[in-house]
């Protein structure tokens, strides 16, 4: 996990990713995810599904693991199909007669038990504020797959009887079809308690249940700005002074609610989805600035806006040459790397009677 894991595979994705086949990067995807499972069954003896969750976390560590997410996604949907299909038939529904105040029980400790031991943790211990404690509570009010992987495993070595693998199935199931509903009182609560104090401003998602839906961009012409940190901010200032109309992308609440009170259009998401581009207008838009630091989620988003509009004119950054030429080949047409510009500026500012004479 630590060297192979952190070391080797995120350079294979990086290495597959910079030949421009997304043939190739999807196959390099199933590849490593596949084969982790099966040598973590073989070589720890532990189970295909407890390997495929070892083989999620290898590939979490790369850069690139949301669009390996993105390149898997009808196979995983077509698994996960086949898990619940699976799941369901290990069911035995005699159960809920047989042992149906066991079964309360067992409810009762996943859908009220665990939300209110993480509401506890999260509000008196690490004193977060009510918002963020509530919505946590409501996510840990099911059980879902490593549960099943859990049960599976203490079933085969004798820890657990039939009788408990049932039940732990009859909860997850009860728990995963009323969860909308604990999301509901969450955010009802959040509506009585917390209300709209400014403590809970930071820790809003774009995706959680009390986010607000955005509106797309009326705006045509425009210049779209990806990133509203230090960088980002330099950026706007200069296109206000132009006068230029700017929207402005970032995943960082606080950095959206910062651009939305200095007057600017902003939306909260990843600039990579479809959604985003589609609520930004970049179809429309005549100047794309890419300012955030990641330099491998701006290559997948500088080549989902060429998809859209071609003759958009991209902007981005990189911290090294590798980055600049993997931005270059996704369809950057300038692309600005730091210390390229830090030592210009350093050239450029030495007095002239202090410049090293040219031989």
């Amino acid at each position: 996990m630590y060297f192979v894991g952190r070391r080797v595979i995120p350079r294979v994705l990086h290495y597959t990713a910079h030949t421009g086949s997304r043939e190739l990067f999807r196959l390099s995807v199933l590849a490593i995810a596949l084969g982790t499972a099966f040598g973590a069954a073989k070589l720890f003896d532990v189970s295909f599904a407890l390997g495929a969750f070892f083989a999620g976390m290898i590939l979490a560590e790369s850069q690139l693991s949301q669009r390996a997410a993105e390149e898997t996604l009808p196979l995983r949907d077509a698994f996960a199909v086949l898990f619940f299909v699976s799941v369901g038939m290990l069911f035995d529904p005699a159960i809920l007669l047989r042992e149906p105040l066991a079964v309360t029980a067992t409810v009762m400790i996943i859908v009220f038990g665990k939300p209110l031991a993480a509401f506890l943790i999260v509000r008196g211990l690490f004193r977060r504020p009510l918002r963020t404690a509530f919505t946590i509570a409501a996510s840990l009010a099911q059980i879902g797959e490593f549960s099943f992987i859990l049960a599976g495993l203490g079933l085969t070595l004798g820890m657990i009887s039939e009788v408990a693998r049932d039940l732990i199935l009859a909860g997850a199931m009860i728990s995963i079809v009323v969860n909308p509903a604990v999301f509901l009182l969450a955010g009802a609560l959040n509506r009585r308690f917390a209300g709209d104090s400014s403590e809970d401003e930071d820790t809003e998602t774009a995706t959680g249940p009390e986010a607000e839906p955005q509106e797309p961009t009326k705006k045509t012409g425009h210049v779209v700005l990806v990133g509203y940190g230090r960088v980002g901010r330099v950026i706007a200032e200069a296109l206000r002074e132009e006068g230029a109309e700017t929207v402005i992308v970032d995943e960082l609440p606080s950095n959206t609610t910062l651009a939305r009170e200095r007057g600017w259009e902003a939306f909260t998401g990843n600039a990579v989805t479809e959604e985003m581009l589609a609520l930004t207008n970049v179809a429309a838009a005549r100047l794309l600035f890419i300012a955030i630091p990641d330099g491998f989620e701006a290559g997948q988003i500088a080549e989902k806006t060429k998809a859209r509009k071609p003759d958009i004119e991209i902007i981005a950054r990189a911290h090294s040459d590798a980055e600049a030429e993997h931005l270059s080949t996704y369809g950057a047409d300038h692309v600005v790397m730091g210390e390229r510009e830090i030592a210009y500026g350093m050239i450029a500012a030495t007095p002239r009677d202090k410049a090293p004479e040219t031989p």
